[in-house]
């Protein structure tokens, strides 16, 4: 079974400060919820069967983007004991991908992703639907399955996700606030109630895909595999939910939204409108409204809207403008969105539009830039800064002590008390053996001067719960080494009360509260040592 952890999303149809208190207050959170049950067709998971495609693929020698593993340093060895196995399943497997391979690697990652999402759970992965209704993606690399199956008990993969499965964990608390905040501003913006349904929208979590997003939907199913680098992709998962969200309108109303056809003679001809808008109108539409309902989303400047709705012109997305002038209306109207998008559709002037289409300059097919949203500065010093902690974090992975430390150091001088500086830096203080400094540094992750309890003043965001609950996990840790038990106690407790700690964390603080550090037992690469 996959791990999930579910969320439910609730709106009402009266103001949107109302509505979002609401909706806030009806996501609930809860692991190993079955898929199906109600409230739960919004989740995190991570999938066995992702999981052992890709360990498939490590083994055959996937150019994997190793960087996002950063904080998962139990699947970097896993990946690396992978590439070094021989047998004969090993070796059937090495030849298949050898004879399915694709020029560009993200198109091969692509093909494996949809073999897994529609694939059963180990060890047969038995196809969930007939074949007839599999994708082609799946279709070209047809006898993977039975490949898969076979290295899946040469590789002893059962055993090997059993290990690894805490930190998937991680990961997917990680991933729970990004997509809870989703859902809310969403479905309080569309106004929409989402009742519990067999529609689900999934969000997988996966290291190994790194930095290349895979969307996917078979009928009512969802599915946005993303790995687990510094940098959510907050974007995407967004773009994949409003999928979820708004496709059913331009079926449902279909015969309203093809009175508006004509539109697409003109798009077609932007020379980077993507193939598959060229010619199925209902899906232009769709996409067109999704990219509208983002930019409203983005609270931008007029000037801001203008450069974005010009790019989309010229990219052929030529319904934007008009769809973000009809949401313009409806933010003033009452109903919600599944009732108001006939509206909507009424509300474009075919024949305005086409001579406004006419005069538009298509962009030829090279990319170019995109219009800088934030100022140019800021955005640049943010990057740099999730650069940095990624390399640190890189460095902690491969337990490499002083390189995590100068480059955690490096940071906080330019970066004065950054919390995820510090810690870093504690952990590396912890690898290092060096029980004083790291106790220093989580004790001022969470401690104020004079030793009260650190509180979000007025104005500024409240603490990550992940780095406060492990810092008071560590200091438990050190001062159970140092034999000053109730002071442990103390930690392990206040880690436990932390509101939105990870489950990993609970789990760490519930052992040392009820028996004490064991530092023999190997409960992870970073978990303190004995000065």
């Amino acid at each position: 079974m996959p791990i999930r952890t579910s969320l439910q999303a609730s709106a009402g149809l009266g103001c949107v400060a109302a509505l979002l208190a609401h909706t806030i207050a009806a996501i609930p959170l809860a692991h190993g919820q079955q898929s199906g049950a109600p409230g739960s067709n919004i989740s995190v998971e991570a999938s066995q069967q992702v999981f052992a495609t890709l360990c498939a693929l490590d083994a055959a020698g996937f150019d994997a983007d190793v960087s996002t593993l950063a904080q998962m340093p139990g699947r970097l060895a896993l990946r690396d004991d992978l590439l070094k196995m021989h047998g004969p399943a090993t070796e059937a497997l090495r030849a298949f991908y050898r004879d399915h391979a694709l020029a560009q690697p993200s198109e091969t990652l692509s093909r494996y992703i949809t073999f897994a999402l529609v694939a059963g759970p180990p060890p047969k992965f038995l196809f969930q639907r007939d074949r007839e209704l599999l994708p082609p993606d799946v279709l070209a690399i047809e006898g993977f399955q039975e490949i898969l199956a076979n290295f899946y008990a040469e590789a002893r993969l059962g055993a090997r996700w059993t290990s690894i499965e805490p930190e998937y964990n991680r990961a997917i608390a990680r991933d729970q606030p990004p997509l809870r905040r989703i859902v809310t501003v969403t479905n309080a913006y569309l106004r929409e109630l989402l009742k519990p349904s067999p529609r689900t929208f999934t969000v997988y979590v996966e290291p190994l895909v790194g930095n290349r997003i895979n969307f996917r939907n078979f009928g009512d199913h969802y599915s946005i595999v993303i790995g687990t680098g510094p940098d959510i992709p907050i974007t995407d998962i967004q773009h994949a939910y409003l999928h979820f969200m708004l496709d059913t309108l331009p079926l449902r109303y279909r015969k309203e939204v093809d009175g508006k056809k004509t539109l697409l003679e003109i798009a077609a001809r932007a020379p980077r409108l993507p193939v598959e808008y060229q010619t199925d109108f209902i899906a232009f539409a769709d996409e067109c409204l999704i990219k509208a309902v983002e930019l409203r989303l983005r609270k931008m400047t007029p000037q801001q809207l203008e450069v974005a709705l010009a790019a989309n012109d010229r990219s052929g997305f030529i319904m934007v403008r008009p769809f973000v002038r009809q949401l313009q209306k409806f933010e003033k109207a009452e109903p919600a969105m599944t009732y108001y998008f006939p509206d909507m559709i009424a509300g474009i002037d075919v024949h305005a539009e086409k001579e406004r289409a006419e005069k538009i300059q298509f962009a030829p097919n090279e990319p170019e830039p995109a219009a800088e949203e934030a100022d140019p500065a800021a955005k640049a010093e943010t990057s740099e800064l999730d650069r940095w902690l990624a390399d640190g974090d890189r460095q902690i992975a491969a337990q490499d002590v002083p390189a995590a430390t100068a480059a955690f150091e490096k940071i906080l001088e330019k970066y004065p008390d950054e919390p995820r500086a510090v810690y870093g830096l504690a952990v590396a203080s912890v690898l290092a053996k060096d029980a004083d400094r790291a106790k220093s540094l989580f004790t001022s992750l969470v401690y104020a001067p004079g030793g009260a309890p650190k509180v979000a003043r007025a104005g500024e965001n409240a603490a990550d719960p992940t780095i406060t609950a492990w810092s008071h996990v560590y200091l438990g840790r050190i001062y159970d080494l140092e034999d000053e038990r109730e002071l442990a106690l103390i930690e392990y407790r206040a880690a436990l009360a932390v509101d939105g700690a990870p489950e990993a964390a609970r789990v760490a603080a519930e052992r040392g509260a009820e028996s004490g550090y064991q530092p023999r037992s190997r409960e992870g690469n970073s978990s303190p040592q004995k000065p």
